[in-house]
């Protein structure tokens, strides 16, 4: 069995973000097709997603599936890569284990602070 990969999760969501949404998608579902762009591994990673509800498709191991709003924010929460280094340095040196809840958690938490050094209003 495939273990999570918390790299290759961020790298689907970006990936999934940049796919243009078919222009004769006459229902606007929002389902995005990478299932050329995937390999077996992928396929795992996005049923994992899926579990989390950060993506949604009943064929979303196979790459056609739609990012929902909880996927949207945790990407947001680690697009920048100042972040995302920070935080995969915080999970290694608690042991290297981590839920996406908590991967989220001490994400948002560099964001706030990279926010408030750059503003200095306290979120």
């Amino acid at each position: 069995m495939p273990k999570r990969n918390l790299d290759r999760i961020r790298e689907l969501l970006l990936m999934a973000e940049e796919t243009e949404l078919d222009p004769d998608d006459d229902f606007n579902s929002g389902y995005i097709d990478l299932m050329s762009q995937i390999s077996p591994e992928d396929g795992y990673q996005l049923l994992l997603m899926r579990d989390e509800r950060l993506i949604e498709g009943k064929d979303a191991n196979l790459g056609l599936f739609r990012l929902t709003a909880a996927g949207h924010n945790y990407l947001d929460s680690m697009r920048d890569e100042g972040v995302w280094s920070k935080t995969k340095k915080a999970v290694a040196e608690t042991g290297g284990n981590a839920t996406l809840e908590i991967v989220k958690k001490i994400a948002v938490g560099f964001l706030e602070k990279k926010i408030e050094d750059k503003t200095g209003l306290k979120l």
